[in-house]
């Protein structure tokens, strides 16, 4: 039998895609499952940009295109950075990738080297540990507690720096808390980063949704200084319902967008053309449809953080953005059903999934196992009834 290469220790499949790949697999076999699993919105993409792909096709836009992205895709990019966070950057700045995680991936793998630290705080996104380890690089976890409102301060950040720290990355709002740091918290932490020369990682994909008037902005934006320290990470996959569509995008110095070019030429080539031409109309067409869609998820947030919280042994705070809740059930830890102990997160998520039809994803892939995580872009039926199964289920541990 072949052996696997080392790199492949400990990398398994994303958790999130697992739970919704297993729910929809009940779902086939006839269950009734609520799904809290996926992490895309369940909102159509929109006519106008369904149109451009249309008409791309139709003008046979269907070949190979620039490996970082067509140019008319790399000025919608800039033009959105410079209209929405004010900061400028060229085309030699910009690439355009398979997607968020792609975007990531690549530049992890240009400037992640044996050895080198990557400070992450957590909870976290489930890959960003996974994709440090398969650069060579190591994940220094700062943990950030609910109380702290699940961010990482600046003290807790540079009491964690080495010698070997290079980066640190920064997703706001968060996945999986919906977490956002404000300007005076991001000054902080833009600060400690300049005076240890660590390159800032700036995953804003969840940029667009926030509530309660919160502002987000963007690290970058802060200084020119700052600027020039960060790469930011973004995509059309949440903003305009386009998970599907596969296309992320980056914005840095021009030697860190060549050298994830460079990794691109050589693994997938371009994002797909018609994707591409799809994200034009979405970056520089009406903008309408995300203030609706936002609209509709804070009305959402509020149902599920007011039900969640009305469960006995379950704590929920309110996220500032995202969509999704990371609530606290490990008041419910060291009951039991039928014989079975439930004993953290993954337990509980499993108890869910089979005794009340309910698919939640466990909080220890994320960095803390006394939460787990759901994503409220589902019907608002469907958040009132999978909140009445969780309560019921927690009523029948004992």
């Amino acid at each position: 039998m072949i052996k696997l290469a080392s790199r492949m220790n400990g990398i398994g499949e994303s958790v999130t895609l697992a739970i919704t790949a297993k729910a929809k697999a009940l779902k086939a076999q006839g269950r009734d499952i609520i799904g809290f699993g996926a992490g895309e919105p369940d909102f159509d993409t929109p006519e106008n940009i369904k149109n451009a792909a249309i008409k791309a096709i139709k003008e046979g836009q269907t070949k190979y295109t620039p490996v970082g992205g067509i140019p008319e895709l790399k000025d919608a990019v800039i033009s959105k950075f410079k209209r929405d966070n004010g900061l400028i950057y060229s085309r030699e700045e910009i690439i355009v990738s398979c997607g968020g995680k792609h975007s990531i991936y690549n530049l992890l793998q240009a400037v992640i080297g044996p050895g080198h630290e990557v400070i992450i705080p957590s909870p976290y996104w489930v890959s960003y540990p996974v994709m440090a380890r398969m650069a060579g690089g190591l994940p220094r976890i700062v943990g950030a507690k609910e109380s702290e409102g699940f961010k990482m301060g600046h003290t807790a950040f540079a009491a964690a720096i080495t010698k070997a720290t290079k980066a640190v990355i920064i997703n706001s709002p968060s996945n999986p808390t919906g977490a956002a740091y404000t300007p005076d918290e991001l000054k902080a932490i833009a600060q400690v980063a300049l005076k240890n020369n660590l390159l800032i990682i700036s995953d804003e994909i969840y940029e667009k949704i926030s509530y309660d008037g919160f502002k987000v902005i963007s690290i970058a934006s802060l200084s020119d200084e700052v600027r020039k320290n960060t790469v930011v990470l973004n995509g059309v996959s949440k903003a305009y319902s386009m998970t599907g569509w596969r296309i992320g995008y980056a914005a840095g110095t021009k030697e860190i967008i060549q050298a994830m070019t460079n990794i691109q030429s050589q693994s997938t080539s371009n994002p797909a053309s018609i994707s591409q031409w799809a994200a034009v109309e979405a970056l520089n067409g009406p903008q309408d449809f995300i203030g609706a869609m936002v609209a509709e998820f804070e009305k959402r947030r509020n149902a599920i953080v007011h039900g969640l919280n009305a469960i006995a042994g379950v704590k929920c705070s309110r996220p500032n953005g995202a969509f999704y809740v990371f609530a606290n059930v490990s008041g419910l830890y060291g009951k039991k059903f039928e014989g079975k102990i439930i004993k953290g997160s993954i337990a509980f998520t499993n108890y869910l999934l089979d005794s009340a039809g309910v698919a939640v994803v466990p909080g220890e892939p994320f960095g803390d196992d006394d939460y787990v995580r759901l994503s409220y872009a589902t019907s608002m039926a469907n958040v009132a009834e999978g909140v009445r199964r969780i309560r019921e289920a927690a009523d029948r541990l004992g």
